[in-house]
């Protein structure tokens, strides 16, 4: 007999971040196997196949979306990772995005363009949108701004999140609409990028201007669409394949005996592509948006607040007061939030080295970036880079 596990994997192939779920768990399998892996084309709401009735695998990895699934997969007993999260299942652990992160993110890139007010344009019924909605809501008014969330006209009629998702098209006219009505500029976070290229689609029909009226954001990164939109999409970047992989391993784990965990296990997002959509820097006082410019665009060249200064031709009493009562930061937050930026940006997609990305990110001694780095993040940038920059591949 074979000593390979037999492990059916349940995953959507039909979307990028079903797709990013395969890929993580071919990952493990490569460096873990050997596995037996039965899977076969689905979309997201598809009934389970009729062969796992009668199937006699190891373990199952699969998104549980309706709850005749998840009668089958109780059933059947047999060792499981969830990657849905939508119906609990006894000794079913759940692997899944952390959107909460993800609302955070896209809130923190918004409000680091000087924004105040803000926007949400989702699937309503939709459970992953629902919460980033709720998230981005919360979040924001923690932050002392309110949130107009779009209703979408539509969705009363719609009987099922299959449907929802499938004829996701809003109404042009009653979304334009509501586009028009938002406080000017705006943040928008649309759900998704499918979300987002609706609503830029929109914006560039009725003449609104993307990103000096409406500055959008999606979620997803989805390259092929976020350039085909116009202006090419800002987006907040997933991180599926780790979620893929760590559902290998737990799923490993619990065949050779382990219990499977009590609590949700949340993966965060990558971080903020930024593209065009987002492109904007909405500061009405003239000196306060000059020096930001002059810090995103030379931070990275190893500048410090007297340069900073200098440039603007304030005091420095005088712009730190004005940075904090406008951005609620100081100068040098701002240089070090850049600098970090770029330092987790080659982080997560190169393999420099420390040295190197401290020139790069314009630290004068790597010392210096791995000390900032650990104030700011917690951690050490050789951890962070192993944690998401092994696994993201």
């Amino acid at each position: 007999m074979s000593s390979r596990r037999k492990i059916a994997v349940l995953v959507e192939s039909s979307r990028g971040y079903g797709r990013g779920l395969l890929h993580g768990v071919a990952t493990y399998v490569r460096e873990h196997g050997p596995w037996t892996i039965h899977n076969h084309e689905r979309r997201l709401y598809d009934a389970a196949p009729d062969w796992l009735k009668q199937w006699r695998g190891d373990g199952i990895i699969a998104r549980i979306s309706t709850p005749r699934f998840a009668r089958q997969i109780a059933r059947l007993r047999v060792p499981t990772v969830d990657l849905l999260g939508l119906y609990p299942i006894k000794n079913v652990p759940v692997i899944i995005t952390d959107h909460r992160a993800v609302a955070r993110s896209a809130a923190d890139h918004l409000l680091e363009r000087g924004l105040v007010h803000f926007a949400f344009c989702g699937f309503t019924g939709i459970h992953f949108s629902e919460r980033r909605s709720e998230y981005f809501v919360e979040y924001l008014t923690q932050h002392g701004h309110s949130v107009r969330v779009y209703a979408d006209p539509q969705s009363a009629q719609r009987c099922d999140a299959a449907t929802i998702e499938v004829e996701s098209l809003p109404s042009v006219a009653h979304l334009a609409a509501w586009l028009k009505s938002l406080p000017k500029p705006v943040g928008l976070m649309a759900a998704t990028d499918d979300r987002a290229h609706h609503v830029l689609n929109v914006c560039g029909e009725y003449k609104i201007a993307v990103p000096d009226e409406v500055a959008v954001i999606g979620v997803d990164n989805d390259e092929m669409l976020c350039d085909l939109c116009d202006p090419r999409l800002s987006s907040v970047a997933l991180n599926p394949r780790r979620v893929g992989y760590e559902a290998a391993a737990l799923l490993n784990r619990m065949i050779r005996g382990a219990p499977p965990p009590k609590e949700k296990a949340l993966i965060p997002p990558l971080g903020v592509v930024m593209r065009q959509s987002t492109d904007v820097l909405a500061i009405s006082d003239a000196d306060v948006a000059a020096a930001v410019r002059f810090i995103r665009e030379h931070a990275c060249n190893g500048i410090a607040v007297d340069d900073v200064v200098r440039q603007v031709g304030l005091s420095r009493s005088t712009l730190k007061r004005r940075f904090a009562a406008i951005l609620r930061r100081s100068p040098k937050d701002e240089i070090d939030r850049v600098q970090l930026d770029r330092v987790m940006q080659l982080l997560s997609t190169t393999d420099l080295s420390l040295a190197k990305i401290a020139d790069l990110a314009g630290f004068h001694h790597v010392e210096s970036m791995c000390k900032l780095f650990r104030r700011k993040t917690g951690m050490t940038p050789g951890r962070h880079r192993k944690m998401w920059s092994k696994k993201a591949t």
